[in-house]
């Protein structure tokens, strides 16, 4: 699942640019002799549970390889997690090392969070097979932070941001079956149409999610 999106587009070039490393590591590999990945949860119930022992194994290798004084977070993908917000993309790409672990089944071995000091969060409040299409989401909008990836006036103008909700875009023709692109996007006045984005931007936020900032009313 992930080879095919870490290289392309965005995270393909973060990476041809050395901005970011993405490196794979698969549970199935740590595992010895005929041991399982997964075992039945205590005290019963349905499912299985990824069990600490392979995935310990992984994490002792990456973390007994990095260097000293390294800024870095483990995050499990987790439905009981914090819900994965912008600002967490923000902060999380200051880091020099980000761990991402898949959760499946029913989860993972929760001492995992408290060996090693990691961070839940979640997607969304819905359930899903494994933790990987979380961690493709989170992986992407965490490396598109990173300095040097997206022209910076491109980051500013985005959603979630200080801004708020992006104002609605249009593109040629500027008719199409008889909806018309707003005159203010043709006119050439660069102050009225920034004043117009101001605007919609501050409506479209105000009316979907009165919970985001976003800018000032113009006057």
């Amino acid at each position: 699942m992930f080879a095919p999106a870490i290289g392309l587009s965005i995270l393909g070039r973060a990476q041809e640019r050395g901005i970011a490393r993405i490196e794979l590591h698969h549970i199935l590999d740590a595992l010895d002799g005929s041991e399982r990945a997964d075992d039945r949860p205590y005290g019963g119930g349905p499912g299985m549970v990824l069990r600490l022992e392979p995935i310990a194994r992984i994490l002792d290798r990456i973390l007994a390889a990095a260097p000293p004084g390294e800024r870095r977070e483990i995050v499990v993908t987790s439905p009981s997690g914090k819900p994965f917000a912008h600002a967490d993309a923000v902060e999380l790409a200051g880091l020099d090392r980000l761990i991402l672990i898949c959760g499946h089944y029913e989860g993972i071995d929760d001492r995992v969070v408290a060996l090693y000091g990691a961070r839940e969060y979640s997607l969304g409040d819905f359930v899903l097979t494994g933790g990987e299409i979380p961690a493709l989401a989170f992986l992407d909008a965490t490396v598109r932070q990173r300095a040097g990836t997206l022209n910076p006036a491109s980051l500013e103008a985005e959603s979630f941001g200080p801004a708020g909700l992006d104002a609605p875009a249009f593109t040629r023709p500027p008719e199409f079956r008889g909806a018309s692109v707003p005159a203010v996007l043709l006119s050439g006045d660069h102050a009225r149409i920034a004043a117009w984005r101001r605007e919609q931007s501050r409506a479209r936020t105000a009316e979907r999610r009165p919970d985001l900032p976003g800018p000032e009313p113009v006057d």
